[in-house]
């Protein structure tokens, strides 16, 4: 079995108010794609800007590649994982491209400039979005689905081995929320490892491997998907009735009465 990319280690997120959960021990390996499951407010974001290093835990630590997060430089850490965000606040003016740049900053020695190669990935990675049409467009002047997708391109102008995207279907129509889920599925392929969090159960049923379901009360499960993806398991989840049936060979829910 390949070594984990990440791992959490007897980790309890910190949420001002809430008791302690159950400590998680989970470790995300190359070619996996995991789905955070969760109501709103069970800690979804949370738990995500924990294993990113942007949140310091109430208990347990963070493992990229077997070394704990503290011993990690920052440089070096981004050059192993990337983080699409749920809401992004642009601080200042930029381009499309300007934008995608920022991925390859990791891989840049300080006040060095983007060269050649820089700049093929960044354009590369946005056509891989669909947005290279916009790269001297500003950033302001798109829609949020047009900059949603700009996210993930810079993320992946980055070339992470490990992904944690926040709702990365936010703001997307049909087509775009597929073809982001079918990309993040060819970085696993890749030899990535990713986690998401997700609200909608039918993109975790169709690309998702692996399962943590996060309870308001700070309990957690997880699992493989199709141990996980039960009608009771969900519908404790959510309080809220399930029914699913199978198309195409995945699994899918629909609210029931």
């Amino acid at each position: 079995m390949d070594a984990p990319l990440l791992e959490a280690r007897q980790l309890v997120i910190d949420i001002p108010g809430r008791a302690d959960g159950r400590a998680l021990d989970i470790a995300i390996r190359p070619g996996q794609v995991w789905g955070v499951l969760g109501p709103n407010g069970a800690g979804k974001t949370t738990l995500l800007h924990t294993l990113a290093g942007l949140r310091v835990p109430r208990q347990g630590d963070v493992r990229v590649r077997g070394k704990e997060m503290a011993g990690w430089r920052r440089r070096a850490l981004a050059r192993e994982l990337a983080v699409v965000f749920q809401e992004r606040h642009e601080g200042f003016p930029a381009t499309v491209m300007e934008t995608a740049l920022i991925g390859r900053h990791p891989w840049l020695s300080p006040w060095q400039m983007e060269g050649a190669e820089d700049i093929a990935i960044a354009r590369a990675a946005l056509a891989s979005l669909s947005v290279a049409h916009l790269a001297q467009r500003l950033l302001a002047t798109l829609s949020g689905g047009e900059r949603q997708r700009v996210a993930i391109a810079t993320a992946l102008a980055q070339t992470p081995s490990v992904w944690l995207a926040d709702e990365p279907t936010n703001h997307l129509d049909l087509h775009h929320q597929v073809a982001v889920m079918a990309l993040l599925a060819e970085q696993a392929a890749a030899g990535c490892g990713v986690l998401l969090c997700l609200h909608d159960l039918n993109l975790a049923a169709r690309w998702c491997d692996h399962i943590l379901l996060l309870y308001p009360d700070g309990e957690a499960c997880f699992g493989p998907a199709q141990t996980m993806l039960v009608p009771e398991a969900l519908s404790r989840l959510y309080g809220q009735p399930l029914l699913t049936t199978e198309i195409d060979g995945t699994r899918v829910f629909v609210p029931g009465r």
